[in-house]
Formats: C-alpha cells, sequence, structure tokens
C-alpha cells in the first residue's frame, strides 16, 4: 500500500475525529498506547476541578456533594459495556495486583478441597507472582505453569483439584487473542472458576464476560482505556458469585456500614464488598474524563480499525525479514504486533530517537501498540518506513541505543 493510499483512508477514517480528543507530542507517532495510553485533551480540566474546586473550596464535604463515595461504583457501570459486564458487576478500586489476589483468594474459598490454580507459565509476570503469593496462604495450595494455553494441555492439567484458571485474554508480549468463550466452558465444564485478565483487551476490541460466562476478571485502566500513569484498576465478580465470594482484604470500604464504625466486619452486598480502602480519587477523576471519550466510541469500529492498522504494519515489515511473532489470524490477534530481533532494545531505542515509540521485552520481541482512536494509517505507513530505515542503515549498533534504562 502507498502512503497516498494510506491518506485516503484516513480522509474516510469513521473514527479520525477522536484524535483531537488527545493531547499528542508534535512529531511523534506514538505506538506504545498498549503499555501507556495518551494524555486525554479533557483530564487536565477535570483533575484540576476535583483538585481546585471539590478539594480545594468544598473540602471535605465532597464526600458528600461531588459523590466521591459513589464515584467507584459509577465509574464501574460506566466501564461495564467495554467488558460485557452488567452494571453491578464491576467496581473501580486498586490496583490489577491488588484485585487479583482479592478474586484468587475468593475463587479458592469457593472451590472448598481444590488447591490448584492453572496459570500461564508466559503469562504476565504480575498474575504469576500473585498466584504464587495466594496459594502459598492456603495449606496444600499449589500454582501450576501450563507450558502454552491450548485445548490439550488445559484437559492434560484440568484435574479435581483444579479450583480456578487465570488466564490472558490477550498476551502482552505477542498480542495474541485466546477464544474467552471456548476456554472459560472448557474450564467450567472441569468444575474450576475462569479468572481473565483482560489489561490488553478492554478498550481494544470487543470483551464479552458476560455472555462467555466468565466468573471473575481483572483489569487496568492506563492503557488503551487512557486513564493515565498509576490509574485505578477495576474487577469484575459474575452477580451468581457475589453473596458468597470473600475476599481477604476486609478494609473499610467494602463494610455494609462503614459510618457505623463497628468493630466486626460485615461485607456490604454486590461486588462493592471487593473494595477494600479509600479510593484515589485523583486517579479515578482522569479515568472518568477517559471515559468520556470512550463512551462515544463505537468498539466496533475500534476493533475494525485496529485490525485494518496491524493488517497494514504487517504488510510493511514483512520484507523486512523480521519474524512476526503475532499472529495474522484476526480470530486470534489483539491490538499489537511483536516482531522479533536478536538487538530488538536498541533498535527500538534507535526508533525512539526518531520520533517513533515503541516497547522492548526480554528477550528480543519489540512491541507496537495500535490505538485506534488517536493513530492514523499514515502514521503506520511512516512508522513502517522509519523502522525499515533503522535496521538498513544500521545506526542501531551505536552505543548510546544499548544503555538500559530502568523501564524497557
Amino acid at each position: 500500500m502507498t502512503r497516498e493510499e494510506c491518506e485516503a483512508l484516513d480522509a474516510v477514517d469513521p473514527l479520525a475525529g477522536f484524535r483531537k480528543e488527545f493531547t499528542l507530542p508534535e512529531g511523534v507517532i506514538y505506538l506504545d498506547g498498549n503499555s501507556l495510553g495518551a494524555l486525554p485533551a479533557g483530564t487536565p480540566a477535570r483533575v484540576r476541578e476535583v483538585v481546585e474546586a471539590e478539594w480545594g473550596r468544598e473540602l471535605i464535604r465532597s464526600w458528600n456533594d461531588a459523590g466521591w463515595f459513589e464515584q467507584p461504583y459509577r465509574l464501574g457501570r460506566r466501564i461495564a459495556p467495554l467488558i460485557g459486564a452488567g452494571p453491578e458487576e464491576v467496581v473501580v478500586c486498586d490496583t490489577t495486583s491488588v484485585n487479583l489476589f482479592k478474586l484468587l483468594t475468593a475463587a479458592l474459598r469457593l472451590r472448598p478441597g481444590r488447591r490448584t490454580v492453572l496459570g500461564d507459565g508466559a503469562a504476565f509476570p504480575t498474575d504469576l507472582y500473585i498466584a504464587e503469593g495466594v496459594t502459598g496462604l492456603f495449606e496444600g495450595a499449589r500454582s501450576v505453569l501450563l507450558p502454552s494455553v491450548t485445548t490439550e494441555e488445559l484437559e492434560r492439567h484440568l484435574g479435581e483439584d483444579v479450583a480456578a484458571v487465570v488466564l490472558s485474554h490477550v498476551d502482552y508480549r505477542t498480542g495474541e487473542l485466546l477464544d474467552m468463550a471456548a476456554i472459560t466452558e472448557q474450564v467450567q465444564r472441569a468444575g474450576a472458576l475462569m479468572i481473565w485478565d483482560v489489561c490488553h483487551s478492554v478498550g481494544a476490541l470487543p470483551v464479552e464476560l458476560g455472555a462467555c460466562g466468565a466468573d471473575l476478571a481483572v483489569g487496568c485502566t492506563y492503557k488503551y482505556l487512557n486513564g493515565g500513569p498509576g490509574s485505578p484498576a477495576f474487577l469484575y465478580v459474575a452477580e451468581r458469585h457475589q453473596a458468597a465470594a470473600e475476599q481477604p482484604l476486609s478494609g473499610w470500604f467494602g463494610h455494609a456500614r462503614p459510618f457505623a464504625f463497628e468493630p466486626g466486619y460485615a461485607p456490604t452486598a454486590g461486588v462493592g464488598r471487593f473494595m477494600t480502602s479509600s479510593p484515589s480519587l485523583l486517579g479515578q477523576a482522569a479515568l472518568g474524563a477517559s471515559l468520556d471519550v470512550w463512551e462515544r466510541a463505537d468498539l466496533r469500529a475500534v476493533r475494525a480499525k485496529s485490525l485494518a492498522l496491524t493488517d497494514l504494519f504487517i504488510s510493511l515489515v514483512e520484507p523486512l525479514g523480521l519474524e512476526v511473532a503475532t499472529p495474522l489470524e484476526h480470530a486470534r490477534r489483539g491490538s499489537q504486533v511483536a516482531l522479533r530481533h536478536p538487538d530488538g532494545y536498541p533498535v527500538v531505542q534507535a526508533l525512539i530517537e526518531r520520533g517513533v515509540i515503541g516497547d522492548f521485552r526480554a528477550p528480543d520481541l519489540m512491541r507496537f501498540g495500535f490505538t485506534p482512536l488517536y493513530l492514523s494509517h499514515t502514521e503506520v505507513w511512516d512508522a513502517a518506513r522509519e523502522l525499515a530505515q533503522v535496521l538498513e542503515s544500521g545506526e542501531w549498533r551505536a552505543p548510546r541505543f544499548s544503555r538500559r534504562g530502568a523501564v524497557t
């Protein structure tokens, strides 16, 4: 495809109008929204309003008057349509790691007598670490890692001792998209609970937790949802589990009567029992501003453009001789493209110096995220051209590009 053909596609792109909803630096092609989303244009004003008016002027009255106390539930109801959940099945609180700890513990309690948690050995490390930590708290419990996520491997490991299975909907390294409906059905048929990590799929494609029958799920808001660095996470608990589920971090925000200040813990009804402590209100304010944008976006159009952008990038980089680690089939692809290169880190750093921002995951993956609300076909064409020039020139071999930062 030529650059002119890309320009023609951009001219009729139904999502093109969303570009102005984000603040992006001039001269930068941002292909790292799968790690940290761009800043929504309305976020600074919303955070300023909370700081200056709700906190600065109204002070503690804002817990009632500005609705601070109910905000985790309001935001949960706004996220629910993005993940195919019911309005009372999602709450925004804490971090992905903390929420996974709560859900995994609840899952083991919901399946007494079962002591095995299955996970993907190549999953994002926090999922593995949390599973290891949770099973260490239960006598006889263990965390078992699958060598690969296939129907055969799952069937081989889904014994009567498995309490829960934790999997990422989209692989953070390769961008592989798993079949949520089929895997959920297979896990539940074995009597186990299915927990999904949707960090790399929420905001990238339609997620259907309810239609797929998922039991529990966690997700973050700082990637495709553009909530900002360190923005609060969310958790999903299917309504059928809420009355019986017990989480271990029994803080006062999950209490049925938090302002009764009673010494004993009594969990509130519904998904709110998974809350623990006071919410991060400035982070939630930023998230609310980004959801103002997402409530106007058609997820089907987002998915269609995502596939078009990733198809375009793959077709343009294939002649470079790089291995494409991301599945080519649409049904198995998220919204990123991962390319293998033995010196991927300095190549990415050289690209960043040219204004094309991607990232690197050890040992050899260069990751490029495609965010349909603010990325154009023309930018994808330009990014592929810059990558070709970096590789052909060999400029990535300069010593400065091999110096590792704390974050890759």
